[in-house]
């Protein structure tokens, strides 16, 4: 019987339960290329705050959008989505698996689904940034969560550049925020497998992967990318890891503190992408420890 496989495979799930590793797994036994659905592994430079694998990890698997942007970029999600679809019809015009690997949902949803990105009122922009420097995010976070709970639900209230998009998109197209994700539906044949840790191992695991960072050097990598424009990058100066350290280095914080709030606010963020990817009925579920881990995965794939 003929084996067929999706036109693309996808492995999700929240940050630090092993997708990375999954997905090198998964494209050295079906002759497949990674493609990064990791927002901030787009950055140049960015790399032990991300948990970027080393060109060793990859064990010679190609990965793709890896650093494509400069850290003084503001990211887009309407660029990666015409960034990975040619990513994908390029793996596939050689006859390989695409592997999309990563943790940011609106990312993942770019690249598998139909989604279509409103454009930008420079003026409405200008405004809402502008309200942003002088009240902070927190302001804007609450009226977000009058006007579009779920979108609020969905966002840190601390990033001030989704929340300003957020904002900006009601107020151009009159509809929320979350009006722009329709039902789940693919525009390309897909699977998706999610890395499933239980809480309290996954707190553990983000704390013992943010004190491997700092062991790694990312004070000293966050040093090296200030002096390139991350304090000024409205998206990687914001990233996990790197803010915190950037406060540090700005005498705000002790280095201790950085990196407990490090942690803290990554475990926030991970239970943000637990609820995000559990909303999409077309995940399949995989504990992250099983012993069989690539092999179901690789039945989910060949299914």
């Amino acid at each position: 019987m003929r084996v067929t496989f999706p036109e693309v495979l996808a492995v999700v799930g929240p940050t630090a339960s092993g997708k990375s590793d999954l997905a090198v797994e998964l494209a050295l036994a079906l002759n497949g290329e990674a493609v990064n659905a990791d927002s901030m592994q787009l950055y140049r430079g960015m790399d032990i705050g991300t948990a970027k694998l080393t060109l060793e990890e990859r064990r010679g698997v190609p990965h793709h959008l890896l650093d494509v942007w400069d850290v003084t970029e503001t990211a887009s999600v309407a660029e990666y989505q015409r960034l990975s679809d040619r990513a994908i019809a390029e793996i596939r015009g050689r006859g390989r698996v695409p592997i999309l690997v990563g943790g940011s949902g609106l990312y993942v949803r770019a690249a598998l689904d139909e989604l279509e990105f409103p454009g930008t009122d420079p003026a409405v922009r200008a405004r809402l940034e502008e309200e942003l420097a002088a009240v902070g995010p927190g302001a804007l976070h609450r009226r977000l969560r009058e006007r579009d709970p779920r979108a609020a639900a969905a966002i840190l209230p601390s990033n001030g550049r989704r929340i300003v998009r957020a904002l900006e998109v009601i107020e151009i197209t009159g509809r929320p925020f979350t009006a722009m994700l329709p039902e789940h539906r693919y525009r390309r044949r897909a699977v998706q497998i999610g890395l499933r840790v239980p809480r309290p191992e996954l707190d553990e695991r983000i704390a013992l992967r943010v004190e491997r960072m700092w062991a790694a050097g990312l004070v000293e990598e966050v040093r090296r990318l200030e002096r390139r424009g991350l304090r000024e990058g409205r998206t990687a100066g914001r990233a996990l890891g790197y803010a915190q350290v950037l406060r540090y280095l700005a005498g705000e914080w002790t280095e201790e503190q950085a990196k407990q709030e490090t942690i803290r606010a990554t475990r926030r963020f991970a239970r943000r992408q637990e609820s995000w990817f559990r909303r999409d009925p077309r995940v399949h579920w995989l504990p992250y420890d099983a012993p069989d881990l690539v092999e179901r995965a690789l039945a989910l794939a060949r299914a």
